[in-house]
């Protein structure tokens, strides 16, 4: 493990409608079924403080443009919030914890999306992270047409508004694609699993990879 904790955390990266909610359920269902002790929880967010920085701050639109640094900083506070709060306790009890999105999804939008210093979000995260890192991260990945298609879909069905993130241009969503694939190749503890294809194919091959980890 690379945390020194009882629990595993295992985080769940990829763009806009690659199916992370979907097979996060699958996943955590699939482990209680094995007698595993686990919690569900997301980026930004995870928290009542947390989420009332996801909604309020970072997802919701503005008229006033929110500056990428200012963004940066405000992941990282819910990161703090979310971490100190939820995620190390669980983990330190002996529960598994998955979590939708965490650091790396950082690093693709607001390093490589956004294209901000690098270092910044490096120095940031030792200082909120300190040396826990995820001791196995699911990379769903998909061609973009077929991750923003869905997404709208998603969006559509719901009634509901795309968020903020979700219109920027493809410009943006390429190079945040190209972050998560440089990650992937760059950790170990990346597995990369082609969500393009049908659900019980992308399933088949995450209880494969949670085997690995019991």
């Amino acid at each position: 493990m690379s945390n020194p904790s009882k629990g595993r955390f295992i985080t769940f990266e990829g763009g806009e409608g690659v199916g992370k909610s979907t097979n996060i359920h699958f996943c955590a269902t699939w482990l209680r079924d094995k007698g595993i002790g686990v919690i569900t929880t997301r980026e930004p967010g995870g928290t009542p403080v947390a989420e009332t920085i996801r909604e309020k701050l970072l997802k919701a639109h503005h008229e006033e443009p929110v500056d990428p640094l200012a963004e940066l900083l405000l992941m990282f506070a819910a990161r703090a919030q979310h971490l100190n709060t939820l995620i190390l306790p669980a983990l330190e009890a002996g529960t598994w914890v998955l979590c939708d999105r965490f650091t790396d999804s950082t690093i693709a939008y607001q390093g490589y999306g956004r294209q901000l210093p690098m270092e910044h979000i490096h120095n940031l995260k030792a200082l909120v992270q300190h040396n826990l890192e995820p001791d196995r991260t699911f990379l769903l990945d998909a061609p973009l047409e077929v991750g923003m298609g869905r997404a709208r879909a998603r969006a559509d069905s719901a009634g509901e508004q795309i968020d903020r993130f979700e219109t920027e241009k493809l410009a943006f969503f390429e190079r945040v694609q190209h972050g998560f694939h440089a990650l992937a190749a760059a950790e170990e503890r990346f597995a990369t699993i082609d969500a393009s294809r049908p659900l019980t194919d992308v399933q088949q091959d995450l209880a494969l990879e949670l085997e690995k980890l019991l």
